[in-house]
């Protein structure tokens, strides 16, 4: 059984008496350790896709299977409990709140966990030296780059050890080289067993994963997958990595 399961997942927005499908009769099997993008243009459903994958919203129709639990008519609080156990996310714009140290920012999803303030510190700082950032605990976020910053929120993305994670344009604020150092470590991650799905609109970032599925008017346009080929993802050209 795949990790993550979707069958048949419409997602159906009514405006001014207008039908709208942002996204139309999707069925997708995502497997644990898999490194995989979602690619599409604005307005594709991409984004939708990525709201549902990260049980920020539920569809209209159709099935969403996490890890053997049928989520698709979870309450608001049940998906909130499931994106806190079991999906990491990671944004474009870093979303570090400045008046909190580095440490302080990677220990605030077991705040909301329930976790208690010694075994937080302990995880956090495990999660920094991960992402080779155990020298910057004190830190504030304006004292570090860019790359820097990226990585604290990917710390705080795995300090609840998630199956998931869910990665929105990662890479578009970054330079090229320290672009490509972020996707390596989502590589490294994956290869640890966990679940990395990039969404993005560019299409030499999605070239970097082995399995890669484009989203155009709501519906799944392509997928390309080197897995079948018997091939691995090609290690990160710098190029790929810039926006």
């Amino acid at each position: 059984m795949a990790l993550l399961e979707l069958r048949n997942v419409s997602k159906i927005y009514h405006l001014g008496g207008e039908e709208i499908r942002a996204l139309d009769d999707v069925s997708l099997d995502l497997d644990q350790g898999e490194f995989i993008s979602i690619i599409g243009p604005s307005g594709s459903g991409k984004s939708t896709l990525m709201h549902i994958l990260g049980c920020l919203d539920s569809p209209s129709h159709g099935t969403v299977n996490l890890n053997g639990i049928d989520i698709s008519k979870t309450s608001a609080s049940g998906l909130a409990k499931v994106r806190n156990r079991t999906i990491g996310f990671v944004f474009q714009f870093f979303n570090l709140l400045p008046k909190l140290s580095v440490v302080q920012n990677v220990e605030l999803p077991m705040i909301y966990a329930g976790i208690g303030g010694r075994e937080r510190r302990e995880r956090a700082i495990r999660a920094l030296e991960l992402v080779e950032l155990g020298h910057r605990l004190k830190s504030r976020p304006n004292q570090l780059s860019g790359g820097q910053q990226q990585r604290v929120a990917i710390a705080r993305a795995l300090v609840n050890d998630p199956k998931i994670i869910l990665a929105d344009e990662p890479t578009g604020n970054l330079d090229t080289h320290t672009g490509e150092v972020i996707l390596n470590l989502f590589r490294r991650l994956a290869g640890q067993g966990r679940t990395v799905i990039l969404v993005t609109h560019n299409p030499e970032i999605a070239a970097v994963t082995p399995r890669r599925i484009e989203i155009r008017n709501g519906r799944v346009a392509e997928t390309v997958d080197l897995r079948l080929a018997g091939l691995q993802g090609a290690v990160v050209p710098a190029a790929a990595a810039g926006q």
